[in-house]
């Protein structure tokens, strides 16, 4: 039987769901600090948590894929996310925001994992490559939208107008979801032990190399998210002026897809483009140390942003290019460590509260990465 080939503008919107709804909460950090009266450290932590919760989901999720099928993970996964948003409206304190936290992160994993799989599913090799970089195309106008929203919501009441749009914005895409979204697991995915693909991928030091790379250039990416309403607020701006900054990073990324695509179709390896963006990131992150204290510090952070938009598709496209035959339960392990390592590293971040360093260190151990990969 031949599988209904989902359409394009559904996946792309699945794909931006986790990003969309993270940048529509971080303008909310300074007034959900407020409102719990908690620090900015500890509002921040939010963050971390949640992309901790995100890799345990990208996990499940994955695995479900394999097992039921990618329409009923994603479903699944959508209807958590719902479930935890309603919390967050009724969180009395700060932990019970965890919690909710951690179960919209679950939730959202799905949209990650699960449209990757789609993909992988329906395109291989070089057409895979430029499918992905087509959808980080589309994927930039996420930060934008989220990051607007987001600021547009605050200004007009408080955090709690925010935990409303994700709950009505996640039921929008499930109903879609459930009337739009065909099955595309031809037959039954290979059967095969998850602790056995799991240290077949542990000896793969490519592999770990991908992982790590993935984990960096979303840290300097979310790191921005997660420390950035504050530096705004230390220079005295309004939360709509963060908000508008969503713009000038999603240029930044489109711009970066763009690249990529042509730099693919030139010819040029995987290798070399991920090196070149690391390179331009650390650049970067050597220039936020210097203007993070101004708005200034927007354009280094723009070149950031297409370092991560030039290498994320190279790198999510050659990652698991050995591991077809399980697809869906290898695109979970694989999340499962990268967003380890992104929440780890985000907790850090919220330790250090410097925008500057962050993305310097993980320019440099991006480098070496992508250097030391074969």
């Amino acid at each position: 039987m031949t599988l209904k080939r989902p359409a394009t503008g559904l996946v792309v919107a699945l794909m931006m769901f986790p990003l969309v709804v993270e940048t529509i909460y971080s303008p909310a950090l300074p007034g959900i600090a407020e409102g719990f009266a908690i620090s900015a450290s500890q509002a921040s932590h939010t963050m971390s948590v949640y992309f901790i919760a995100f890799a345990l989901g990208v996990l499940a999720w994955g695995v479900f894929a394999d097992l039921i099928g990618r329409r009923a993970s994603m479903l699944a996964g959508l209807s958590c996310y719902a479930l935890g948003a309603v919390l967050a409206l009724l969180a009395p304190d700060y932990l019970v925001l965890l919690l909710a936290r951690g179960l919209s992160a679950f939730g959202a994993a799905a949209g990650s994992v699960v449209s990757q799989t789609i993909l992988r599913d329906r395109f291989r090799g070089t057409e895979l490559a430029r499918v992905f970089s087509l959808m980080g195309g589309a994927i930039a106008l996420g930060p934008a939208v989220g990051l607007g929203m987001g600021s547009l919501l605050v200004s007009l009441e408080d955090y709690s107008l925010v935990f409303w749009a994700l709950a009505a914005l996640s039921l929008i895409l499930l109903m879609l979801s459930a009337t739009g979204l065909p099955e595309t697991l031809e037959g039954a995915a290979a059967r095969v032990s998850l602790t056995r693909l799991a240290r077949a991928m542990a000896r793969d030091g490519a592999l770990w190399c991908d992982a790590l790379l993935v984990s960096l250039f979303n840290l300097m990416v979310f790191g921005y998210y997660a420390l950035a309403p504050f530096l705004f607020q230390q220079m005295g701006m309004e939360p709509q002026v963060f908000g508008r900054s969503g713009v000038v990073l999603a240029l930044g990324t489109a711009l970066g897809s763009l690249l990529n695509r042509r730099f693919v179709t030139a010819g040029v390896g995987d290798r070399q483009l991920v090196i070149g963006s690391s390179m331009l990131a650390l650049t970067a992150g050597l220039m936020l140390v210097v203007l993070q204290h101004s708005l200034w510090f927007l354009l280094p952070m723009m070149l950031v942003v297409l370092a991560f938009g030039a290498a994320l598709p190279n790198i999510l496209s050659r990652a698991l290019r050995h591991y077809s035959a399980n697809a869906g339960s290898a695109a979970a392990l694989f999340g499962l460590a990268y967003y380890m390592m992104l929440g780890g590293g985000l907790a850090l971040t919220a330790w250090g509260q410097n925008l500057g360093v962050t993305v310097s260190l993980s320019g440099v151990l991006a480098l070496a990465a992508a250097a030391v990969r074969r």
